[in-house]
């Protein structure tokens, strides 16, 4: 049978990448134990020089396990992690996993009530925590149990000694590292339990592994049941997709926020499939990136646009060889050419993007690593995996090859639904295993994807459609505009106009109504905006990506 007919994408694919992978049959838990066994005495992680081999991350994960048994968690029990990247967190997560616990993420940055809202909706009674945020969970209300990490104890002994030092600059290092955390627990008083028993639960694959956090694809944040199998599925396909990679010898970037699906995925799980060494940094922090590249240099390195573009015009400037990193993935926003162009002359490696979700563990789509990539797509579908553009009322009509419609995936990294939200499952979880992605996309007769934009996100001005995408990009190409964000708010005459937020390269001094002006070469009349807001910073993700939402409720706001 010929799959191609209806897989085009499966023409498009490197001939070293299989059309479907076999899924695991084990759990998270099972993933862990193989790398150790096969890796144990290779650096698994790395936190500032700090080291942590297989071997060692899997008896930490052991002993914490069984501090968190003593402390009553067990199988289905929900345990919330709020922490930057740091080894605990890593030991955290897989420490719940083994006993059969799901892990819910959480933001490090959140406030108390964008906690408690979290908290109270999948009600954990622990939560661990970094020690500057033990407070703030407490306050929330939700949790019995608030378990504090000390980040500088990960650290190495010398930097360690270093932070006690009596000056102003030690100081104020180890108050943004460290902080009291009054009525919780010790993270090492975990660390010092016994073996763990023998007698805990162990969960199986179709068992919840995740609870992540999202807006989805109908607006408010809700949890995104993932299983062990949809988590494994999705390494599994990300190992698959780069058949080069070389187990046991890859160095990962933990440059992402674990907390997020995208960094959780790649630097919690991808790269414990492959064996790779994760170094780990609390935030993105270009000169300690630039520095531990010096010391430890990565071979992968998963991250978003804006990233790759400082890291590579800095590495230009100060000289330093970034030609290890041989392969490097982009998401959760649009990758604009002229960074591929920029990152692949400074380190002769390939960057290319790819597409995902948080219901889709998150990768459902991405470029072929080689030559054939396309910057400005998508790429195509993973390996197992299967899309369709539909008509965004009728999600059964599927849209001729290159007309825009609403995506469609289905595979084994598909989520199983939202925590205790029946009615948004419903909505974004079709009968037959596909789920709705609410955006708008564009495939090619090769299968490519070109994402439009997003469904909830598009403007209607005059009864014509506006994506905000089309009028950011021309925005971006305004003299002076760094940064856009479209939005539509309601209009006079009903409907809505065209509102942009910009912000503006240091030291330039572009007017709004030149913007505008500049935006009428690149957009039809409806489409260039009726007004143009300067502002000192968009509002941003904690991966960097522009929240529309948020602009636009700023806007309404300020009127």
């Amino acid at each position: 049978m010929d799959l191609t007919a209806e897989r085009p994408w499966l023409r498009s694919y490197p001939p070293d990448v299989p059309a479907t992978i076999t899924v695991p049959d084990d759990s998270l838990v099972d993933l862990l134990r193989e790398a150790a066994r096969r890796f144990g005495p290779r650096v698994a992680l790395d936190f500032f020089g700090a080291t942590t081999t297989y071997a060692e991350l899997d008896a930490q994960v052991a002993r914490v396990a069984e501090g968190l048994r003593r402390l009553g968690v067990g199988a289905g029990e929900r345990v919330a992690l709020v922490l930057p990247n740091c080894p605990q967190h890593v030991v955290a997560f897989y420490a719940a996993l083994r006993l059969g616990a799901v892990v819910v993420e959480h933001n490090p940055r959140y406030t108390p009530d964008e906690l408690s809202r979290q908290l109270t909706d999948h009600g954990a009674r622990l939560a661990v925590a970094w020690d500057k945020m033990a407070s703030q969970v407490r306050e929330a209300g939700a949790v019995e149990t608030v378990v504090a990490v000390d980040l500088t104890r990960a650290l190495p002994r010398l930097k360690r000694w270093a932070l006690r030092l009596p000056t102003p600059k030690a100081r104020a290092h180890r108050a943004a590292m460290t902080g009291p955390a009054p009525g919780a627990m010790s993270w090492d008083s975990l660390l010092a339990a016994g073996p763990l028993a023998a007698d805990h639960p162990a969960p199986g694959p179709d068992d919840t592994a995740l609870l992540q956090y999202t807006g989805g694809t109908t607006g408010a944040p809700k949890g995104a049941i993932l299983t062990h199998r949809n988590l494994r599925a999705n390494a599994a396909q990300g190992r698959a997709w780069v058949p080069w990679l070389r187990d046991g010898e890859e160095t990962f970037y933990a440059v992402l926020p674990l907390f997020h699906a995208y960094g959780l995925t790649l630097c919690l799980t991808f790269s414990v499939s492959v064996g790779a060494t994760l170094v780990l940094f609390p935030k993105f922090d270009l000169d300690k990136v630039l520095a531990a590249i010096g010391r430890r240099p990565p071979t992968f390195l998963p991250a978003v646009p804006p990233i790759y573009e400082k890291l590579a015009t800095a590495a230009r400037e100060r000289g330093v060889d970034l030609s290890p990193i041989r392969y490097a993935l982009s998401g959760a926003m649009a990758l604009p050419p002229a960074t591929v162009e920029l990152w692949e002359s400074v380190t002769g490696g390939l960057l290319v993007e790819g597409y995902g979700m948080t219901e889709t563990s998150p990768v459902a789509l991405a470029n072929p690593i080689s030559p054939a990539r396309r910057p400005g797509t998508v790429g195509l579908p993973f390996p197992s995996t299967e899309v369709r553009v539909v008509d965004p009322e009728d999600p059964a009509r599927v849209r001729p090859t290159g007309e825009p419609g609403e995506l469609l995936v289905r595979g084994p990294q598909v989520f199983s639904g939202y925590w205790n939200r029946p009615k948004e499952t419903a909505a974004a979880l079709l009968p037959d295993g596909w789920v709705r992605s609410g955006d708008v996309v564009v495939m090619d007769s090769d299968g490519f994807v070109t994402v439009v934009d997003r469904i909830k996100e598009m403007i209607i001005a005059g009864g014509f459609n506006v994506y905000p995408s089309e009028v950011e990009e021309a925005l971006r190409r305004v003299p002076g505009v760094r940064e856009a964000a479209a939005v539509g708010l309601p209009g006079e005459h009903g409907g809505e106009d065209v509102v942009a937020a910009v912000e503006l390269d240091e030291g330039a001094d572009a007017e709004p109504d030149d913007i505008r002006s500049s935006c009428r070469h690149h957009l039809t009349g409806y489409k260039v905006p009726r007004r143009v807001v300067v502002v000192d910073e968009l509002p941003r993700s904690p991966i960097g990506k522009v929240l529309r939402r948020q602009v636009r409720d700023r806007l309404l706001a300020e009127g």
